[in-house]
């Protein structure tokens, strides 16, 4: 049991509800064979086409291992494609591929869920307050 005074800082309800939401998010994606970062990278590409690899990696805020770990999944269920980069041989370009396309509907219908569940206790209005209270604290205004 944690102590009272603990227990009302805001950075441990924050770490509290962190760890809140990684579960729902990973329970939404594992059917799916799916973690939230795969997640983040497949509606990363949807959102801005083909990507280089390190391109993909700055968006996600990731080091290059952890994007080519994702990108070696993604790439072996079909659902993202590398091609050569038809400006430098050496640089390939991530895009999704039609499977890719097909499932991020069923992938944004998990994350939803997997928002719900998270807010659940908290009315309409309380969840906009708190997206914009956690958008603030985020230095800007979500994208």
């Amino acid at each position: 049991m944690t102590s009272a005074h603990l227990s009302a800082q805001p950075t441990w309800l924050l770490a509290r509800v962190h760890a809140r939401s990684r579960a729902h998010l990973t329970a939404a994606f594992e059917p799916f064979g799916l973690r939230p970062l795969h997640y983040r990278a497949m509606s990363t590409l949807a959102e801005n086409g083909g990507l280089s690899q390190a391109e993909l990696g700055r968006l996600l805020g990731l080091d290059r291992k952890d994007v080519a770990l994702a990108v070696d999944l993604l790439e072996r269920d079909r659902l993202i494609r590398r091609t050569p980069d038809p400006e430098d041989a050496r640089r390939k370009t991530v895009t999704l591929t039609a499977k890719g396309r097909r499932l991020m509907p069923q992938l944004d219908e998990a994350l939803a869920a997997a928002q719900n569940a998270l807010l659940s206790p908290l009315p309409a209005r309380d969840r906009r307050v708190f997206v914009e209270l956690l958008d603030r604290l985020n230095d800007g205004p979500a994208r």
